[in-house]
């Protein structure tokens, strides 16, 4: 992991910097300062892309542009602001803010421009992936406040379209969360092909603004389709879940018994960011249960599967085999 703390505070001081943060290890020196999350996903999974389930057609499409990078005039939301700036890369690294549904600051990069690697994962800890449209958020709004929408990793699988200003304007893109940003004036970090998209190869410190929106029907967000995915080291008598392919920001997991009246809302794990807690009574038997992934915004998702599937490490249960 390449620690640039330093290197944030001296680029501040001359107006121009290069932030690193986020997941992909294998950018280099020349196209972008860079660095790895603390807490990289311990998958081993290889990716595997099935037909997509219904409903998340763009799932499988890992789109190599964005669906909205170009520059774009002046509209209602701007306030009149053509986004046009000159030194656009050397913005002031500053605490960013909170909006009602996003917030405003910095925007910077971390992965190669050039070669644009996919996601490794990131503090979501969805291992290897196929997305190619991702990003870090802010932790903190104040240096260790914590009230940035990181928020223990419940950010985690969300999409957040993101504006920032270029020498020809407003330019847009929008990115799925699988990482938090590290430093303390970090807003949203982008991997190599948005940052691209945005900053072309004039890399650096921009100022945008941004706002979390549903993933369906964004290409390059999907790196499969969507599914349940069970930590390694799972049994009968331990077992955390994660969503991998959202449609949005997952809110709440419930599992209801089919056999049974069994009803169990799950917890989110604290401390291992983007795992919800399986009873240990549902892991024990082979009865039947609905598992409800609550969003965001959009409709619910529902799987149908018996509940020692999810005792079983690694096991990837895709929404479009599990549900009538």
């Amino acid at each position: 992991m390449r620690n640039l703390a330093l290197a944030f505070g001296f680029s501040a001081l001359l107006g121009a910097g290069f932030v690193a943060c986020g997941d992909d290890s294998s950018a280099s020196a020349a196209d972008t300062l860079s660095s790895e999350s603390s807490l990289e996903s311990s998958s081993s999974e290889t990716t595997k892309v099935p037909e997509p389930a219904e409903g998340t057609s763009s799932s499988v499409n890992v789109a190599l542009s964005s669906s909205s990078a170009a520059p774009e005039s002046s509209s209602d939301d701007d306030d009149g602001d053509d986004g046009k700036c000159t030194a656009c890369d050397s913005y002031i690294a500053a605490d960013p803010e909170l909006t009602e549904n996003g917030g405003k600051g910095s925007v910077t990069t971390y992965g190669s421009i050039t070669a644009k690697e996919t996601s490794l994962g990131g503090a979501c800890n969805y291992g290897q992936t196929n997305i190619q449209y991702y990003a870090a958020i802010h932790v903190n709004v104040s240096p260790g406040d914590e009230k940035g929408p990181w928020n223990g990793g419940a950010a985690c699988g969300g999409c957040v379209r993101v504006k920032a200003k270029t020498p020809d304007g407003w330019k847009r893109v929008t990115v799925r969360i699988t990482d938090r940003c590290p430093d303390a004036d970090c807003g949203v970090d982008l991997g190599g092909a948005p940052a691209a998209d945005i900053m072309g190869n004039q890399v650096g410190r921009y100022y945008g603004e941004w706002e979390f929106v549903s993933c369906e029907g964004v290409d390059g967000v999907w790196g499969d389709s969507t599914s349940l995915w069970v930590k390694e080291g799972a049994s009968e008598f331990w077992s955390i879940v994660q969503v991998r392919n959202p449609k949005d920001v997952v809110k709440s997991i419930a599992i209801y018994g089919v056999d049974t009246h069994d009803f169990y809302e799950l917890e989110m794990v604290v401390g291992t960011e983007n795992f919800w807690t399986v009873p240990e009574a549902v892991l024990k038997t082979d009865n039947r249960y609905r598992v409800v992934v609550k969003y965001r915004t959009g409709t619910d998702d529902e799987w149908k599967i018996k509940g020692s599937d999810l005792a079983v490490p690694e096991a990837n249960l895709y929404l479009y085999e599990h549900r009538e």
